[in-house]
C-alpha cells in the first residue's frame, strides 16, 4: 500500500507549544517497523497552481513569501518560516499523491494532511492549505481530460473537529459530498454547514458514535454516489486526547475505521485517508490510535489486490 509522508520538514515552533508535530515521525517510523505492506514515498511538493484550484493567488503568494496577515497567521496557530510553507504544499501534494494511488490500488495514504479548517483565502487551526480541497478538484480535473462524466468525491470528516473550511469551499457543488462527525461544542465554535452535519455530544463513547457513523453513511449512501472516498481519519476522538472531549476506546475507533473502509470497499470505491487531528494526553497514544487505521487499510488494500487478479 503506497503512503506519503513529509516528515522531514519540520516547524520550529517554540517551547510549550501544543502542536503535537513529532507524531508524524514516530508514526512513519513505526509503520517502517511494524506493517511490512507498506510502501513509504516521500511527498512531492503541490505546485501553484495545484493550489489554485482551492485558495486564492494572494493567500498562495502570502504564504510562499511570508507576508502573510498576522491575524491570519495567528489563526493559524503557526509561526511562518520557509519549512511552514514547504511542508504545507508537501502536505498537500501527500494527499494528491494518495489519490492518484488509491485510483491504481484501491486505498492509500498521507500520513500527515485533513487540514481541513483551511478556507480559500485564509488558514485556520493548524491548517495551512486544504488537502482534501485541492486532491478533490485536482483528480476532477484528470478525470474530466479522459472522461465526459465528472468525477463525483465524497469527504468523510471524522476529525473531532468540523471541516468548515472544506464545507465553506464546496458549499454548493453537487460533485463533491462534505460529511463531518464532529464534536457539538468543540471547535470551530462558528461552524459552516456541510452536506451532512452530524453533533455529537460531549463525553459520546463507542455505541453511540458507531450509531451516529452508520446513519450518517446511510444517508450518504442515498444522497450521493462517488467515484472517490477521501477520508479524515482523526485520531482525536479518542478518549486520551486532550482537545477532543469524546471517550472513544481502541476499539470503538478500530470499528470506526472499519466501517468507513468497508462502506467504500463494497461499493468499489477508491479511498484515500489522510490522518487529519490527533492531541492526545500521551502522544503514543495518538500515534498508536493511527498505526491501527493503517493495520485497518492495508487488509483492504490486499482485498483490492485479491479482487485485480
Amino acid at each position: 500500500m503506497q503512503v506519503f509522508y513529509a516528515t522531514q520538514f519540520v516547524l520550529p515552533l517554540p517551547p510549550g507549544h501544543r502542536f503535537p508535530m513529532a507524531k508524524y515521525q514516530l508514526l512513519r517510523d513505526r509503520l517502517a517497523d511494524e506493517l511490512p505492506g507498506i510502501r513509504l514515498a516521500q511527498a512531492l511538493p503541490a505546485s501553484d497552481g495545484e493550489l489554485a484550484l482551492a485558495h486564492t493567488p494572494g493567500y498562495i503568494q502570502a504564504i510562499s513569501d511570508g507576508s502573510v496577515d498576522p491575524r491570519i497567521q495567528r489563526e493559524i496557530g503557526f509561526p511562518w518560516s520557509p519549512a511552514m510553507a514547504e511542508r504545507a504544499r508537501r502536505s498537500v501534494g501527500a494527499t494528491i499523491s494518495a489519490c492518484r494511488a488509491a485510483f491504481q490500488d484501491g486505498v492509500a495514504a498521507n500520513i500527515a494532511g485533513g487540514t481541513h479548517h483551511a478556507y480559500a483565502d485564509k488558514g485556520g487551526g493548524f491548517c495551512v492549505f486544504n488537502d482534501a480541497a485541492v486532491a478533490s478538484r485536482l483528480m476532477q480535473a484528470e478525470w474530466g481530460r479522459q472522461r465526459a462524466k465528472p468525477l463525483r468525491v465524497a469527504i468523510v470528516d471524522l476529525d473531532v473537529h468540523q471541516g468548515n473550511g472544506t464545507a465553506r469551499i464546496f458549499h454548493g457543488d453537487p460533485t463533491v459530498f462534505t460529511l463531518s462527525l464532529h464534536g457539538q461544542k468543540n471547535f470551530p465554535f462558528r461552524k459552516e454547514p456541510s452536506d451532512l452535519d452530524v453533533d455529537l455530544p460531549d463525553g459520546c463513547g463507542d455505541d453511540e458514535y458507531l450509531s451516529a457513523l452508520e446513519g450518517a453513511l446511510d444517508e450518504l449512501d442515498r444522497r450521493f454516489d462517488p467515484g472517490l472516498v477521501i477520508y479524515l481519519a482523526g485520531a482525536d476522538p479518542h478518549e486520551g486526547d486532550r482537545l477532543g472531549r469524546l471517550k472513544l476506546t481502541w476499539d470503538g475507533l478500530e470499528a470506526r475505521d472499519r466501517r468507513v473502509f468497508d462502506w467504500a470497499w463494497q461499493r468499489g470505491v477508491p479511498l484515500a485517508f489522510a490522518m487529519a487531528g490527533g492531541y492526545g494526553t500521551r502522544i503514543e497514544d495518538t500515534v498508536q490510535v493511527q498505526v491501527n487505521t493503517f493495520r485497518v487499510a492495508v487488509q483492504y488494500w490486499r482485498r483490492w489486490q485479491n479482487r485485480a487478479r
